[in-house]
């Protein structure tokens, strides 16, 4: 999956604080995302993120 720094992932599952969209800070073998809601950040294996993204909003695209 190809997955920059900036962009934002819709997720399958919401966060507790009920947001669904994170944003990427940091790529690699683990993703470092902040969730768009409350603003917590986690690191989360790559092939547990790949697996739960719903759709990917580029950081230069609208979000509607």
């Amino acid at each position: 999956m190809d997955i920059h720094v900036g962009d934002v992932l819709e997720l399958k599952k919401e966060h507790p604080c009920g947001s669904r969209r994170w944003q990427v800070l940091r790529v690699g073998m683990d993703f470092r995302l902040r969730c768009a809601g409350c603003g917590h950040e986690l690191m989360i294996p790559r092939s547990k993120a790949e697996k739960s993204i719903k759709k990917i909003i580029r950081s230069g695209e609208d979000e509607t």
